[in-house]
């Protein structure tokens, strides 16, 4: 039995706010569940954080007023939390008396969405980052599947489905013969884990049920048992490992940020050596990592300057 876990990152609206979309699923056998999961805890742990999410893009963001409080790094967290959150504190009280009311909201969205992490340094949140990517380019019997659209190259009047469609759609396809192709036949089953969201949620079952019905555009469905569970990912560590995943491919695709990715795409499905697991849906001369990887052409020689 193997469970793989879903999350996104980006956004499928079209132009939304990032150029990619991400949709990534982390799949390990069940029997090993347990031990991942202390692997993550323990981390978090390292850096009192064994009670929050780790959602990667809340957690790297810079945090202004933490560089406005003197010797910031040499105080305790319980210091850190009380300085940040006066800070805080001031800063909407000042957005208030402006009247700048839009401001003010996404300014205590911002607030809300970090609390858990103000009291790590800028550092500090980019190695339990780091060190949870670390972890599990070591997990040798994990799976890394990923749909990556480049929004520039997807033409809505060309296909019936959205991008979030697509993206489930190659996601359980690849899951699936990853099944047939590890297991013996009709003996290994796999349950998709995706992170809680009402909208996706109803749509990701209703498209689930129908693959079982139909399949999918590119195989039958025999190993993937019921429809998605869907689960908090605040309380589920391995969803969080998924937005991890999905996280550092997106901002590689859009940054070129290699050192969270190249751990993490050590882990994406290969047959005969060529990724199969992770595609990038993009123009055809794309010399990406993942382009070049799934189409195992050899990497490009970049000659000194």
């Amino acid at each position: 039995m193997q469970l793989c876990y879903v999350d996104e990152s980006g956004t499928p609206d079209v132009p939304g706010n990032s150029s990619h979309f991400v949709l990534a699923g982390l799949a390990i056998p069940i029997r090993r569940w347990k031990n991942c999961d202390a692997q993550i805890h323990s981390i978090k742990r390292n850096y009192s954080l064994e009670k929050a999410e780790v959602h990667v893009a809340w957690l790297l963001r810079p945090y202004l007023e933490q560089t406005r409080i003197a010797g910031f790094e040499s105080l305790t967290h319980d210091q850190r939390r009380s300085q940040v959150q006066s800070a805080r504190t001031a800063e909407l009280l000042r957005l208030q008396r402006v009247g700048n009311s839009k401001r003010y909201h996404q300014t205590r969205k911002n607030y809300s969405k970090t609390l858990d992490y103000i009291h790590l340094t800028d550092g500090e949140r980019r190695r339990v980052v780091l060190d949870i990517a670390k972890c599990v380019s070591g997990w040798e019997y994990a799976r890394l599947f990923a749909e990556c659209v480049d929004k520039l190259h997807f033409d809505p009047s060309r296909t019936p489905t959205t991008i979030d469609e697509q993206a489930f759609e190659q996601i359980v396809s690849r899951f699936e013969r990853y099944l047939r192709n590890v297991g013996e036949e009709g003996r290994n089953y796999g349950l998709l884990i995706h992170d809680n969201n009402q909208t996706v949620a109803r749509r990701h079952t209703l498209l689930m049920k129908r693959f079982h019905q139909r399949g999918t555009l590119w195989t039958q469905l025999n190993h993937i048992i019921e429809t998605p569970l869907f689960v908090d990912s605040e309380l589920t560590s391995l969803v969080q490992v998924a937005d991890l995943c999905g996280y550092a491919i997106r901002r590689y695709l859009e940054n070129d940020e290699e050192p969270l990715f190249d751990l993490v795409f050590q882990r994406a499905d290969r047959h005969d050596g060529r990724v199969v697991g992770v595609r990038h849906f993009t123009s055809l001369g794309c010399l990406c990592k993942i382009c070049i990887s799934h189409s195992n052409r050899p990497l490009p020689v970049i000659q000194p300057t």
